[in-house]
């Protein structure tokens, strides 16, 4: 046990440093009525209505498509080298570096070893294994005066210990409790110069702290107390040939050892995560706006304005702006330049089914001249793009005033809703 002449020493205290391609029209393709032939053309058309400057429109709105542009706001996160996230760039990551930590020591012997207090020091290597523990090989020397017998004389303990160490916060002032084993060979030698040397087992156990000064350098001091255990030996005394027999002794110090620790490398610092790459999401777009997201359309590329089916096919077409000459079937220059661009989105789209052309009119003269004349208007709009190179048979079929949009069609305006030619695609 530790006699009276066992001081206490106090753990010094550390300062902290611490295309849209064409707009198409809303309504309608102008088919004269049976009233056509006793009173001027009034259709409206792309010259004189803006609604009709473009030749589609939709029979049910399409929804708009998802901007490419869009993005879901982020919160910045920040990444340590070892993969983790952390809230900021002040956070500190996990430091798993080797390290070298020279010391040096004070020891004061138990009352039981009738010695006195002496100095050493040593060298370790450890690693930060995490957050909580390292774990360190130490080799030290320590050196302290006695007085057996009288005799006096000095005593190494040079060997090595195993240390754990486990800290209960990692910050610029970081405490710890210290937990070692190793063994030591013990060499005495006396003032007259005998002596006798034995192997000793050596357990420490303690608290100490770490100062961290900069990224490379640290303070660390820390208080042990040390239990050692002697074999049985005998002492002879060649001056006078008398000898002494030890028994199996346990020695209890008190140690204090004071150096610093350099860790190897750059210390982990967290970096801003990249931002991760936009996904491209299929069911966020509608790139030909027919209301269908890219991810179920089965018929991409549809003409804007269409209206088309849940898979994004194309059903029906409402034509506008296409008119023709006083009485007639005939074409006018601005009804075929509308058809053209019509007959172009119909090449494009790739779709081959078969088309009806449906000519209507509005409720204006006789229900047998109206028929006529919506069905030889639809032959010569089929006509007209067939020329154009459209690969979709195409059949006209006129219905006169049979299906108004509007009813009864009293004023002009509702007159010309009605009047209309729709494409409508038939079947599979």
């Amino acid at each position: 046990m530790i006699n009276k002449n066992l001081c206490a020493f106090a753990l010094i205290g550390l300062a902290a440093s611490g295309v849209q391609a064409a707009e198409y029209g809303q309504d309608t393709m102008a088919m004269g009525s049976g009233t056509e032939a006793v009173a001027p053309d009034t259709t409206m058309t792309a010259a004189t209505d803006p609604a009709v400057a473009d030749p589609m429109a939709t029979a049910t709105e399409a929804a708009p498509a998802a901007s490419d542009t869009a993005a879901a706001a982020m919160t910045s996160t920040y990444t340590c080298p070892d993969g983790t996230s952390v809230p900021s760039a002040d956070s500190r990551c996990v430091d798993d570096r080797w390290y070298l930590s020279p010391f040096g020591t004070f020891m004061q012997p138990g009352g039981d070893r009738k010695a006195f207090g002496g100095w050493g020091g040593g060298m370790g290597i450890g690693k930060m294994i995490n957050e909580w523990l390292n774990l360190e090989v130490r080799g030290l020397w320590m050196n302290y005066s006695n007085n057996i017998r009288a005799v006096g004389g000095q005593t190494d303990l040079t060997g090595g210990t195993v240390d754990a160490l486990f800290f209960f916060d990692r910050d610029v002032f970081s405490p710890y409790w210290v937990a070692a084993v190793g063994g030591v060979n013990e060499s005495w030698r006396s003032a007259h110069g005998f002596g006798n040397q034995s192997a000793q087992f050596l357990f420490q156990t303690g608290v100490g702290a770490t100062v961290e000064l900069a990224d490379n350098f640290l303070l660390r001091a820390d208080v042990r107390y040390q239990l050692q255990t002697a074999n049985s030996r005998t002492v002879t005394n060649p001056l006078t040939g008398n000898g002494r027999t030890f028994g199996n002794d346990v020695f209890n110090d008190l140690v204090v050892n004071a150096g610093f620790v350099i860790p190897l490398g750059e210390k982990p610092v967290p970096v801003a995560a990249a931002a991760p790459a936009a996904v491209d999401d299929c069911s966020t777009k509608d790139s030909d706006g027919d209301g269908v997201n890219d991810c179920d359309d089965k018929c991409p590329g549809t003409m804007k304005g269409a209206k088309v089916d849940e898979y994004g096919c194309l059903v029906r077409i409402e034509l506008r702006g296409v008119n023709f000459h006083y009485d007639s079937a005939e074409l006018t220059e601005t009804a075929k330049g509308i058809l053209d661009e019509v007959s172009t989105g119909l090449i494009a789209s790739g779709e081959t089914k078969d088309i009806e052309v449906q000519g209507h009119t509005s409720t204006e003269g006789t229900d047998q001249y109206n028929m006529k004349l919506s069905q030889r208007r639809a032959a010569s709009v089929v006509d007209y793009l067939k020329m154009k190179g459209v690969p979709n048979n195409l059949y006209p079929k006129g219905y006169g005033e049979m299906y108004p949009k509007v009813s009864p069609d009293r004023t002009e305006e509702e007159r010309s809703v009605n009047r209309r030619v729709e494409l409508v695609w038939m079947g599979e």
